[in-house]
């Protein structure tokens, strides 16, 4: 899958490995990057979608919470040479 991703996704992926995302409990969820709303929510709810990420914990509707990479998303960045 990693041939497939972006750029964006992958530096997505990453800031998510390194703890500083979030992303809001809901069917289309939002994610958000050092507090900061992501420039591109197509993508961040693909990375969800497809089961890259996941929320850490549970949560109420619309609340943020932290995000954690699946095992899909780590083999997806493992897979990425680091300069992409």
């Amino acid at each position: 899958m990693n041939n497939t991703l972006p750029r964006r996704a992958l530096a997505m992926l990453r800031a998510a490995a390194a703890g500083r995302a979030e992303m809001t409990c809901s069917c289309e969820p939002d994610l958000f990057i050092d507090g900061l709303a992501c420039c591109d929510q197509v993508t961040a709810r693909l990375l969800a979608h497809t089961g890259l990420i996941r929320p850490a914990r549970p949560g109420t509707l619309g609340q943020r919470v932290p995000v954690r990479l699946t095992a899909a998303g780590h083999a997806a960045l493992q897979a990425t040479p680091e300069a992409a």
